[in-house]
């Protein structure tokens, strides 16, 4: 059979991408190594976090499945950051690991997406086309097509001390050709590397001796509509103590990374425990997350104890942490190192600058983390289904959210290590919220196919009612001052608001939080805005598609060499590519005015 869209990986990046083709109704294929696994989550069994909460918001408006799956399988929530302003607030949803997979691959099923069980080897290529894929086993499988989510199976070595094995993760095998057929096609690899932490038999944990973290309640969710379980578990907290650390630096020799063993480059922002020990020094210990697996499970997660060091090694590592004394180690920490692209070579809708019709998307394409992937994943579906269709090219702008921010970043500066998504990355964070999410990228969504119509007019409902409200306010005395100065005191809030004052309908708690930060962040909001309308006028400086910047006078000699590379299409874009100077941008800015008149 012929397919339109073939994708390449079941992990959340190959999950998504079927997802949004499909939704086009285009003919769609995913092919896994092992269909049982879908949506399987190879390390921490948790959605969300400062900056992932955000994408997971906005993957949800586009019509994304990751949010649904996770609430319907959380077994605890927490809002990070609440003591910090709306801009940095995110959720973090803890699911059931085993029952996550089983619903991410129950939504699948609700589109006509077919699951082939086997090995990717090379891209089927003749005469410079995109024809399908080849398998291992001979199979050719055309397609007009071709999505990689392949996550860490590209070239995967999993790394035990200085033992390793071919692997994508543990228990699994690797992708073992398909990385030489997107090098023949120009694509440049790089070795990565991510790691996994040890999971602990619960009996053998003395929970008496850790600090315990209840679900919050009300429990939170990203759809709206919590799962009956969302509120059932808590999480707790230990710390390393001078005995592990001490384990560790005398040992540091048996660690792949600190022998020379493993080239691949890891995450900064995720660092294993023997990194932590050691850039860190001088910290007396590190905060753990220890984490229950599932509702049925008997193992709970150690968060932020990610190590490469050997099992034997491990034992004594962990019963060095308070409460693990007698702890039963069921699966040792590793490390997985694998190939990645360079996403410069990709368009912002994540197509290859060098094969029509070859998308990527997730840990192949440089970044870290679920989220990561799946928005990725949405986004490359998407456009392979539009490319199959005739259709053009779509992205999301950097000022859209999130997902544009990280698209942005990856394209047009590129990743020297595992890229992960923080509000820090994102210049108007304070426009794009998660609780927004849906006013900014429903519309994109139902335009592009992703959602029915009429989810737009639920949207616009929506937001009227919050408008309506605050005029409401507005008009409304309280204490000598309108009810929205009222609001914007830091003491006030809208629940005692409404209930001195009700409105004529009650708003939902989604609706009133909007009428609240709407309120009291005006000022902010504004300025946020300001700064937007300064950015767009940068990216109102187009760069022709086909400029030569070595014949742009004034240009540094790096200038050149990088915007030659990256290509971006607007001075402001330009701006961003790590290296370029104000000098620069004058220079550039100088010679499209000379070309523009």
């Amino acid at each position: 059979m012929r397919y339109d869209v073939v994708v390449v990986g079941g992990g959340h990046a190959g999950l998504e991408a079927a997802w949004a083709a499909a939704a086009l109704g285009v003919r769609v294929a995913l092919v896994t190594i092992n269909p049982e696994r879908i949506g399987m989550m190879p390390c921490n069994p948790a959605v969300g976090g400062p900056g992932k909460s955000q994408l997971v918001a906005e993957l949800t408006a586009l019509g994304g499945l990751m949010g649904r799956a996770a609430d319907a399988t959380a077994i605890h929530t927490r809002v990070l950051n609440r003591s910090k302003g709306p801009a940095v607030q995110s959720l973090r949803v803890q699911v059931d690991r085993d029952l996550y997979a089983l619903k991410a691959q129950e939504i699948l099923a609700e589109r006509p997406v077919e699951v082939i069980r086997g090995e990717v080897a090379s891209l089927f290529v003749e005469g410079g086309r995109l024809l399908g894929v080849r398998t291992v086993d001979g199979r050719e499988i055309p397609a007009k097509a071709v999505v990689v989510a392949g996550g860490t199976f590209l070239g995967g070595v999993v790394w035990y001390g200085r033992r390793s094995r071919p692997a994508g993760r543990q228990g699994e095998p690797p992708a073992r050709f398909l990385s030489r057929s997107l090098e023949a096609v120009g694509h440049t690899l790089r070795r990565f590397k991510t790691g996994t932490p040890p999971r602990i038999r619960a009996d053998s944990v003395d929970f008496s001796e850790l600090l315990v973290v209840p679900p919050e309640v009300p429990p939170g969710s990203f759809t709206g509509s919590p799962g009956p379980h969302a509120a059932k578990l808590p999480t707790w907290q230990t710390r390393t103590t001078s005995r592990t650390h001490r384990l560790i630096l005398e040992n540091l020799h048996l660690s792949p990374l600190y022998a020379g063993d493993i080239v691949g480059i890891g995450p900064r922002y995720c660092p294993s425990i023997e990194d932590k020990v050691v850039r860190f020094s001088d910290k007396d210990s590190h905060l753990l997350f220890v984490e229950p697996d599932g509702l049925a499970t008997s193992e709970v997660y150690l968060q932020g104890f990610s190590s490469s060091l050997p099992p034997e090694l491990q034992e004594e590592m962990v019963k060095s942490l308070p409460g693990f004394g007698r702890a039963v180690i069921q699966r040792y920490a590793y490390a997985v190192e694998y190939d990645s692209l360079d996403p410069t070579e990709l368009t912002r809708g994540l197509r290859s600058r060098f094969l029509p019709g070859l998308f990527a998307a997730g840990q192949v394409n440089g970044t870290s983390g679920y989220e990561e992937a799946a928005a990725q994943g949405l986004l490359a579906g998407l456009n392979a289904a539009r490319y199959a269709l005739g259709l053009s090219e779509v992205h999301l702008p950097r000022e859209s959210g999130y997902i544009g921010v990280m698209v942005d970043d990856l394209v047009g500066r590129g990743t020297d290590e595992p890229y992960r998504m923080m509000t820090s990355r994102v210049e108007l964070r304070l426009l794009c919220r998660a609780d927004n999410a849906d006013e900014r990228l429903v519309p994109l969504a139902v335009e592009w196919g992703l959602r029915p119509r009429e989810d737009l007019e639920a949207m616009r409902e929506k937001y009227r009612r919050v408008e309506a409200e605050l005029r409401r306010l507005e008009a409304l005395r309280v204490d000598g001052v309108s009810g929205l100065v009222w609001l914007r005191r830091p003491e006030n809030t809208y629940g005692a608001l409404a209930e001195r004052f009700p409105p004529p309908v009650p708003l939902s708690p989604e609706e009133a939080y909007q009428v609240e930060v709407r309120a009291k962040y005006a000022g902010y909001i504004e300025r946020q805005e300001q700064l937007r309308e300064k950015l767009r006028d940068l990216e109102g400086f187009r760069i022709p598609e086909g400029l030569e910047f070595p014949r742009v006078p004034g240009l540094s000699r790096e200038a050149v060499e990088k915007l030659s590379r990256v290509r971006p299409r607007t001075v402001a874009e330009a701006a961003r590519v790590p290296g370029i100077r104000d000098s620069d941008l004058t220079a550039l800015l100088v010679h499209l005015r000379v070309l523009s008149r």
